[in-house]
């Protein structure tokens, strides 16, 4: 086990290379994974020394016993101001990206809670394989938050999620700010679901040995697939009435530049809208309470 970043880098001896996830050493947060500039950080760096290694497969894990990530850090972002919160985002989205820049297929065990920024990372992966909760277990969430806040998406949530499931569910769910429940993940969103951690590891280890890639993807997985794209498209009809306000609004036109310009275009418009959103009044009222927790 080496380190990228701080970050724990395990090649196999199959080729696979696996980055676990861990808590920022200088704010542990009880042990919970937080997407914050330390981690978005280590995850560019350790990337950049996994892509040295010419791996034949990727897989991200977290080594969080609490959370697969907890989504991104609200209080950190909240201090920055406009142009440096745009800069942050931009961090985030080429860290990210180096995933599917990779030249190999790559998976996500999600075992726990996966929320905003925390699944759009783990969506930048080829493939999912998610963890069920045990029985007696509190269970957790999988999804995108953001507009309960009154913000948005900001690492390409929006198109990622359209991308693996049920367009119309996806956009909606993202619209309202609903997460879904572990027990009832939608369908399309992992590739398999299994008892516990180390079955979900099996199971992403088995599918990169079987579904070997050797060339990047200029998008993640489904992003530009041509039919996925046409599906989101019909389904805006049927979920922009559901627009009721400017955070599913800003859902709504992130997700129509996707269609119409690629993800490229999509991230762009919801970095832009989360950058206004977070001064408008309903999302101050959400963001003010959330952070006096």
């Amino acid at each position: 086990m080496s380190t990228g970043g701080t970050l724990p880098i395990q090649r196999r001896d199959d080729g696979i290379v696996v980055l676990h996830l861990t808590p920022n050493p200088g704010k542990l947060r009880g042990g919970v994974v937080v997407l914050d500039a330390w981690l978005i950080g280590a995850i560019d760096a350790s990337l950049q020394a996994i892509e040295a290694m010419r791996p034949k497969g990727f897989l991200l894990v977290s080594d969080s016993e609490r959370v697969f990530v907890a989504g991104a850090d609200l209080a950190e972002i909240d201090a920055l101001d406009d142009s440096a919160l745009h800069a942050y985002l931009r961090a985030g989205s080429a860290a990210f990206r180096r995933i599917s820049s990779l030249p190999c297929p790559s998976a996500c065990v999600i075992h726990k809670a996966a929320l905003g920024g925390g699944l759009e990372l783990a969506m930048h992966c080829d493939a999912l394989f998610g963890v069920a909760p045990a029985a007696g277990d509190k269970g957790w969430k999988v999804g995108l938050p953001e507009c309960g806040l009154h913000i948005c998406p900001g690492w390409g949530g929006t198109v990622l999620l359209p991308a693996r499931i049920e367009p119309a569910a996806a956009i909606a769910a993202t619209m309202h700010g609903a997460p879904f429940d572990a027990t009832q993940p939608p369908r399309g969103l992992f590739e398999s679901v299994s008892v516990d951690a180390t079955s979900a590891h099996a199971a992403a280890i088995a599918w990169l040995l079987a579904n070997p890639r050797t060339t990047s993807r200029s998008e993640p997985r489904n992003a530009c697939e041509p039919s996925r794209i046409q599906a989101t498209r019909q389904a805006i009809p049927f979920v922009r009435p559901q627009a009721a306000h400017a955070a599913a609004i800003a859902v709504i036109d992130a997700v129509q530049a996707g269609c119409e310009a690629g993800f490229d275009a999509a991230v762009e418009r919801e970095q832009l809208h989360l950058v206004d959103l977070r001064h408008t009044p309903e999302a101050r009222r959400k963001l003010d309470t959330f952070l006096k927790r």
